[in-house]
This record gives structure tokens, C-alpha cells and sequence, in this order.
């Protein structure tokens, strides 16, 4: 049980350190990230890991008052369909670029830049909470979205080795799906 535990713990640990290189441009990240199946399956932790950030972010960002259940549920089962069906999805298109050996490494350092990700955009929202002028505000949302797009270009097109394109086509669908589950959950929840 304890060694169980000790693994997660490591791949925890150098999921985060990965991607946090990453997210400093450092290409020797890569180094931390599993490239084998055992670790892209433990990479998965990391919807926990970012679900407190998830959380944070959904309830900054809705209107004043208390969050209505049935939208907080929407919103959660949104998030964990688009985590998962966007590793679902990438794995034909990462075999159609004749990638697939590299996949696993792949899925195991967009699940970690995922959590980089959120961790951005809660700190994009820090100025709101101060008070700052709009202005500040929406330059500094622009700069962490700019950022989160960027990891996940990098990541993707280093583990990978892919062309910029092929990394850029990656990031579009994984946007794609996250707008379309947030249009349904919107149309589903009436708003």
C-alpha cells in the first residue's frame, strides 16, 4: 500500500515539476514527465490536483450569490468529460501524425500543463479581487490566457516533436471541445 502510494506521490510531484519548467520555456522539463502507458494513467491525478483551482475559477467568475447546484454540477461533469475526451480524441489523431509512440509522454505533460493552466488563470483573477481599474484587469486575463495557450503549444509540439502546425491543430481541438461542452452546459442550463 505505502509503495502504491510513494509512486503517485513521485509522478505527482514530477508531473508538477515538468510542467512547471515548461511553463518557464525550459525544454528540459520534458526529462520529469513518464513517457510510458503506467504513467499517462497516473498522470490523470492531475484532474484533482487542478480541481480546487476549477473550483476557485468557477465561483469568481459567475454572477454575485450563491452558485446554483444544478450549474455547479454541469460545470464539474463539463470538466472532467473535456479532460477526458480530449486525451480520448487526441490519441487517433496523435497516431494519424505517426506519433503514436510518443503519446503517452505527450498526455502525460498536457495533463500537468493542465494544471499549470488553471493555476495561471486563478492568479489572472487576483487583480479583480484587489480592486484594480478594468484596464489592469483584462491586461492581465489577456496575458494568462496568452500563457496557458502558449504551455499547452509548447508542451504538446515537444512532446510530441511535432511541426508548429500539428501542435496548433492540437490546441484547437482541445479548445473545440471545451467551447462546445460549455455551449451545452449554457443550453442545458438555460443561459
Amino acid at each position: 500500500m505505502m509503495g502504491a502510494v510513494t509512486v503517485y506521490v513521485r509522478s505527482i510531484a514530477s508531473g508538477m515539476h515538468a510542467a512547471l519548467l515548461l511553463a518557464r520555456g525550459r525544454t528540459d522539463g520534458l526529462r520529469y514527465a513518464d513517457s510510458d502507458m503506467a504513467g499517462a494513467a497516473r498522470s490523470f491525478w492531475a484532474i484533482g490536483v487542478a480541481l480546487p483551482a476549477f473550483i476557485c475559477l468557477r465561483l469568481l467568475g459567475g454572477s454575485p450569490g450563491p452558485v446554483p447546484a444544478h450549474d455547479f454540477a454541469l460545470d464539474l461533469l463539463s470538466y472532467v468529460i473535456g479532460w477526458i475526451g480530449f486525451a480520448l480524441l487526441s490519441r487517433p489523431v496523435v497516431e494519424a501524425m505517426g506519433c503514436a509512440p510518443r503519446w503517452p509522454r505527450f498526455i502525460v505533460v498536457w495533463n500537468w500543463c493542465n494544471v499549470v493552466q488553471y493555476l495561471l488563470l486563478v492568479l489572472a483573477a487576483v487583480p479583480g479581487l484587489l480592486g484594480a481599474p478594468a484596464l489592469v484587469q483584462q491586461a492581465v486575463s489577456l496575458f494568462a490566457i496568452g500563457w496557458a495557450l502558449w504551455l499547452e503549444w509548447f508542451a504538446i509540439r515537444l512532446a510530441l516533436e511535432s511541426s508548429v502546425l500539428a501542435a496548433a491543430g492540437l490546441v484547437g481541438l482541445d479548445l473545440s471541445i471545451g467551447l462546445a461542452l460549455t455551449a451545452l452546459g449554457q443550453a442545458m442550463s438555460g443561459g
